[in-house]
């Protein structure tokens, strides 16, 4: 094997920090050093190993402990009883909020709004570190275009440019500007690279990835957070083209040190080193070790017994070189000594009470999933609702009061008193004035295979042995047919998306689509409200139900900002970050293919059905309508090097203050490859007043115009025309031209 060493960098040479590290690397062990590469899970399980591990100073860093005594206890060990006092990492996975539970990413990124993803995970950031944590293991920044794939709830969808303006605002939400910030936490973006394009939409399968797609697509959110500050990356599971992501040189040294000069450190996924024997790339757990960390892979992820305690025998076999295992240690200690830890290694137990309890991060929470929401159909103007003309509202549906499936997947340190069902926000916003009344209508559905989260505390799903299903669906019916409009919430069940929870289908699990297709029947107006991380089968209910609500699975404050949009204090502006296709069959679909063959046939590649979305990528609705007029580009012709101004003049022509987001996507003609036939290349959110009108701009530069070409195997921009266009989706019509020169 290689056993070349990584070089540190003159800049990383010349700082204190580098210095500090070094002194206290001369001092260490072997093992010691292999010790700070471990990261263990601690669970109730694996304590007793997980604390014996600490203690002889074979784990560098915990994940799981979220009890701020817990934290202290264990931190206590390793800077009091180990003889190098070296203090532990604590990481955890803060996806979508700690105590305050926030919208799912994939409705984070539907709010195409940068500040508002930013401060909710600065909140977040906020209190895991109030209990001890120093690193959250998000976000999950793959691109993703097979809702199939569960874990598409946990990204941005399916662009590489909003994705990357996501990925961004997160990693600045979590990090902020100062890494020893006791707000603040070490963000670890993942899976590096290609997770979201695995075979068949099938979680931990293989990915197969031509060059143009890997650098046009799936590798730029990835960059775009190594540019934000990242102090973490995480590497994927699966195979990355033939070659495990984990044991992947190219990928982890020669892309992430060497070009994009990433100077934090890079962990495996959960077991993924040991992994590299189970893939048939490693002869065995020595050389699976070996390999990961030469590949560049700083420390390993493990539930027990890690392969990286081979590596002290490895270094004396000559198997790797003391510079290799060294400069692993190096940004380990780096990150710590950074962090402050060893200065402040404890947490203020006291302190935490009052971070996790703070009434403003709620505030937040509501007003993220007011932004997220997406406004999908709305005929004859049902929303929002008038309570002045409302006596009565039936509220149907098994997600509708369950303080567990609003927060959906990904949450474990929730408080179900602290969180709002939708039930709870109906009737609060209601008031005394309308009778909300309430009836599941079904039982939950269950998998056929069950989620391994199900094991988590606070996770088992209920099986509702007493369930009386004949009795609860007419419960449902008649208190539809008794209303003067039926709210009714449908989806998937949280165990049934994210992380080991792909699916072969998108139809409603379950009797949703019969009981959905009863309350149409009875002839009350319906709104169907959706709750949900990737597209669903809803073809039914687009044709026939008026108005139609995403609500992801909207957080802590779900049911107040539901009820807001409902009510119309709030006007939806979100829009979809992923192009929704209109069955299973159509995956993958997205907005940004190439143009071939007859592209006047586009939407009649398949006879039996049309080729064209349910929904376009960028699509949603609001209270008010918006037009576009007065594009312009300033120059029209871009040279090399320069950029151009365009502008665009936005006016609410409705009678409210409502939301648009304003999406600029170009198409280059001609040139040294196809290209896309629209590509997001801007986008801003804006909030105008009933017949208000806002000139709103956009930079198009090299950052915009270059691409991947897959035949010179380098970036480049052609001297070419183009097309640009700028409206409220990927369907805009609004259009110019404009062009490149030399």
């Amino acid at each position: 094997m290689d056993n070349r060493d990584a070089s540190p960098g003159p800049d990383r040479e010349g700082r204190e920090t580098w210095h500090r590290a070094q002194e206290l690397l001369a001092r260490m062990t072997p093992a010691e050093k292999a010790g700070q590469l471990t990261q263990l899970f601690y669970f109730p399980q694996t304590a007793a190993k997980g604390e014996a591990a600490v203690r002889s100073g074979e784990a560098g860093a915990l994940l799981f402990v979220a009890d701020p005594a817990e934290t202290n206890r264990l931190q206590r060990i390793a800077v009091e009883e180990t003889r190098l006092g070296i203090p532990l990492l604590f990481g955890f996975d803060v996806i979508h909020g700690f105590r305050t539970i926030f919208p799912v990413p994939l409705a984070m990124a539907a709010s195409w709004d940068p500040d508002i993803i930013k401060r909710a995970q600065s909140i977040a950031a906020k209190e895991a570190r109030a209990v001890g944590i120093h690193w959250a293991f998000a976000p999950m920044v793959d691109i993703a275009r097979d809702p199939r794939w569960g874990r598409m709830i946990e990204g941005a969808g399916e662009d590489p440019f909003l994705g990357s303006a996501v990925a961004a605002a997160h990693v600045r939400g979590f990090q902020g500007d100062d890494p020893a910030d006791a707000d603040r936490v070490i963000s670890g973006p993942k899976h590096f690279a290609g997770y979201g394009a695995a075979m068949g939409g099938r979680d931990y399968d293989e990915a197969n990835i031509s060059d143009s797609e890997l650098w046009n697509v799936y590798l730029p959110p990835f960059e775009a957070a190594v540019k934000a500050g990242c102090g973490n990356i995480m590497a994927a599971y699966m195979d990355l083209n033939g070659i495990p992501a984990t044991g992947n040189r190219w990928l982890l040294s020669e892309v992430l040190r060497n070009t994009w000069d990433f100077q934090g450190f890079v962990v495996s996924d959960a077991n993924s080193v040991r992994d590299l024997e189970t893939h048939g790339f490693a002869r065995n757990q020595e050389d699976a070790a070996t390999r990961a960390l030469w590949a560049g892979i700083d420390m390993e992820m493990v539930f027990m017994d890690p392969a990286y305690t081979t590596l002290p025998q490895s270094l004396g076999d000559g198997q790797i070189s003391e510079g290799v295992l060294d400069t692993s240690v190096l940004r380990i200690l780096e990150t710590k000594i950074n962090m402050g830890l060893f200065e402040n290694p404890y947490v203020d137990e006291s302190r935490s009470t009052e971070v996790l309890e703070a009434s403003p991060h709620r505030e937040v929470a509501r007003e993220a999933a007011e932004r997220s929401m997406v406004l999908l159909r709305n005929e004859g103007n049902v929303l929002p609702l008038d309570d002045a003309q409302l006596a009565s509202i039936a509220l149907i549906g098994p997600f509708a009061d369950d303080p567990r499936e609003i927060i959906g997947p990904w949450s474990f340190d929730f408080r179900n008193d602290e969180t709002v069902t939708i039930l709870d926000g109906i009737r609060h916003r209601a008031g005394n004035g309308i009778d909300v009344r309430y009836a599941p209508g079904i039982r939950r559905a269950h998998r056929v295979f069950p989620s391994m989260f199900d094991a988590f505390p606070g996770q088992e799903p209920d099986r509702q042995p007493d369930f009386d299903d004949d009795g609860e669906f007419r419960k449902a019916i008649d208190l539809a047919t008794s209303s003067d409009v039926a709210v009714v919430v449908l989806g998937e069940w949280q165990n049934m998306i994210g992380e080991d929870a792909s699916r072969a289908s998108m139809t409603l699990p379950g009797r949703q689509t019969e009981l959905l297709q009863a309350v149409v029947e009875t002839g009350t107006p319906v709104v169907l409200l959706l709750m949900n991380g990737r597209p669903l089968d809803i073809t039914w209910a687009n044709d026939r139900v008026p108005a139609i609500l995403d609500i992801w699975y909207p957080g802590s404050q779900g049911g107040h900002a539901v009820a807001n949009i409902l009510f119309g204090d709030v006007a939806p502006g979100g829009k979809l970050p992923f192009t929704w296709p209109r069955s299973m069959n159509q995956v993958p679909l997205i907005s940004s293919h190439t143009r071939s063959h007859q592209p006047e046939k586009q939407g009649e590649r398949y006879w039996d059905e049309p080729s064209t979305p349910l929904f376009p990528f960028g699509y949603g609705l609001s209270y008010s309508p918006f037009a576009y007029r007065n594009i312009r580009i300033t120059p029209d012709t871009i040279h090399s090097g320069t950029t151009a101004t365009v502008s665009v003049e936005v006016t609410n022509t409705g009678a409210r203050t409502a939301d648009d987001v304003a999406q600029m996507y170009i198409h280059q003609r001609f040139g040294s490859a196809s290209r896309p036939i629209r590509e997001l290349k801007g986008f801003q959110r804006v909030t105008l007043e009933a017949g208000e009108r806002r000139t709103v701009t956009f930079t198009l530069g090299p950052d915009q115009l270059r691409y991947w070409n897959a035949a010179v195997r380098d970036w480049v921009i052609d001297e070419a025309e183009f097309d640009l266009w700028i409206g409220s989706d990927s369907t805009a019509s609004l259009q110019t031209t404009f062009s490149t020169a030399r």
